[in-house]
């Protein structure tokens, strides 16, 4: 068994502690599964504390997938259950735990409604069910799983701040800029944490009299860890979105015994704009702002590899483009459009959070021209009278993109890809100058390779029976992701971790 140092570089041998706290349960983490983790622990009226190395709770995310929600009720949204889990086997080949699976579809729609009920109608917002899964490529089943946070049906609404205010009036003890040091295991059962006061630069312990809840987030910032278990996300990613998730929670597992996923799974979106000539293995840049996101990256607008030549459909999940680029040259690729393209958007219909308008995050025309202007005024997008000053400015083999271009053009003329299927209506034109480019690489949300789990979401052991008293949720935990994130089901990945962190805190807190 390999024994992990402490992320932060602790040397735990020499680590003397302060003083001994108690508590019920104990949650490392108040991201999306901490929080609901926290949250059902204490209705079943034990003591919960919540610690947070940050100063802040994570980001609560806005798209939830769920299967049967009040929302969806309201809305009429109806989704067959059997065939939901069976598509996301499918699409992980299988190499996931289907019990996992089932378990989210058959809990999705309470923790949904338990976020509605006590977060959201009490400050006024409700759930808008999105009843939009238009996916026309046969490749690709699309379901209607997710809802929105919203007062007005026409925006997002944050409800992180709402979501504090109810922890600290039920009496839940939250500790920002506390980190896990290592878990403390006693007898074979779990009984607590070393974790460091970072304001106080104390050590000191958690007595957990019940259980602790794993919810760190995964691993995404840590570069060690990223080596080891998905070096490829090294070379894929130029930008890592969660530079919390450093893996203390997974490691501090694996420390006592615990298993994990053994091949990697991450989301990855497609729109981490880089300087022209950027080496992607000397560049994973940290940021919790989304620096250099460039919205129209996920529509399917001409992509070429580094040699001006195109190398995939467009028209595919997020992830995937970034998948089929790694297997090109530099692992990097280019977006070139023309100056029509803001007229386009809305025709290409895309899901998710790219989409044209609510509940997508731009909600206009006007707001993709800003975005992509900006990123102009950067230097980052580049702007060009013709296709050959472009290539030249892309730093991309003149001919080969007047080529690539010409080949695009004509298929909007014959209304049909000869190369890779894209459907017609998703063929757009270059053809009205000034002409548009940049170079993409993926931006990594988050790994979801984590701790294996039961349904109960006990963390298991070599033999894979449960280690006493010991639970993971969210990116911490395993088995229901593999390869690349699904976001022909939206929602799904906050849908994971606020379900099985809700799991985890009423299983932990029933000890």
């Amino acid at each position: 068994m390999n024994f992990y140092s402490n992320v932060d570089g602790y040397d735990q041998s020499a680590i003397k502690t302060s003083k001994v706290v108690n508590t019920d349960v104990l949650v490392v983490g108040a991201g999306n599964a901490g929080m609901m983790a926290a949250a059902a622990a204490k209705e079943k009226n034990v003591d919960v504390t919540l610690i947070e190395k940050e100063k802040t709770i994570n980001l609560m995310r806005v798209g939830i997938a769920s299967v049967g929600s009040n929302a969806q009720k309201r809305a009429g949204t109806v989704i067959n259950k059997e065939d939901l889990v069976e598509s996301l086997a499918s699409f992980s080949q299988h190499n996931v735990d289907e019990r996992l699976l089932k378990t989210w579809a058959d809990n999705s729609g309470e923790s949904v409604n338990w976020l509605e009920d006590n977060i959201l109608k009490p400050n006024g917002a409700h759930f808008r069910s999105e009843p939009d899964a238009m996916v026309t490529g046969k490749s690709y089943v699309g379901f209607p799983t997710e809802n929105d946070p919203t007062i007005d049906d026409k925006s997002f609404v944050s409800y992180g701040d709402w979501f504090v205010k109810y922890q600290e009036e039920h009496g839940i003890k939250m500790l920002y800029q506390t980190s896990l040091v290592s878990l403390i295991k006693e007898d074979d059962v779990v009984t607590g944490a070393i974790v460091k006061d970072i304001a106080k630069d104390e050590f000191y312990k958690i007595r957990a009299k019940k259980g602790v809840i794993l919810t760190t987030g995964g691993y995404s910032a840590n570069k060690t860890l990223l080596k080891e278990w998905d070096p490829l996300a090294l070379k894929k990613n130029v930008y890592n979105d969660s530079p919390r998730s450093n893996g203390a929670g997974i490691t501090a597992a694996l420390n006592l015994g615990a298993i994990k996923d053994e091949e990697p799974a991450e989301s990855i979106f497609d729109r981490g704009l880089v300087p022209v000539g950027t080496n992607t293995e000397d560049m994973y840049y940290q940021t919790s702002t989304y620096d250099n996101w460039l919205w129209i990256g996920s529509y399917p607008f001409l992509k070429v590899n580094l040699r001006g030549e195109r190398f995939s459909n467009e028209s595919v999940p997020y992830q995937f483009i970034v998948n089929a680029a790694s297997k090109e040259p530099g692992y990097l690729y280019a977006m070139i459009w023309d100056d029509n393209y803001a007229n386009q958007l809305e025709k290409l219909h895309m899901l998710g959070c790219a989409r044209f308008g609510f509940p997508g995050y731009m909600s206009n025309k006007q707001d993709f021209i800003n975005d992509t202007e900006n990123y102009i005024k950067k230097g980052l997008v580049v702007k060009a009278d013709t296709i050959q000053e472009l290539a030249k400015k892309l730093g991309l083999p003149v001919k080969a993109v007047e080529q690539t271009v010409g080949n695009n053009n004509a298929s909007v003329v014959a209304n049909y890809d000869h190369e890779f299927g894209k459907e017609p209506y998703r063929i757009t034109p270059i053809e009205k100058a000034p002409y548009y480019g940049c170079i993409l690489g993926g931006r990594i949300l988050c790994t979801l390779d984590g701790l294996r789990v039961n349904t109960k979401m006990e963390v298991l052991d070599q033999n894979f029976l449960p280690i006493k008293h010991l639970y993971a949720g969210g990116n911490d935990s395993g088995g229901f992701f593999w390869g690349s994130y699904n976001d022909r089901v939206p929602g799904l990945a906050s849908s994971h971790a606020q379900t099985f962190g809700r799991i985890a805190g009423k299983n932990a807190a029933s000890n």
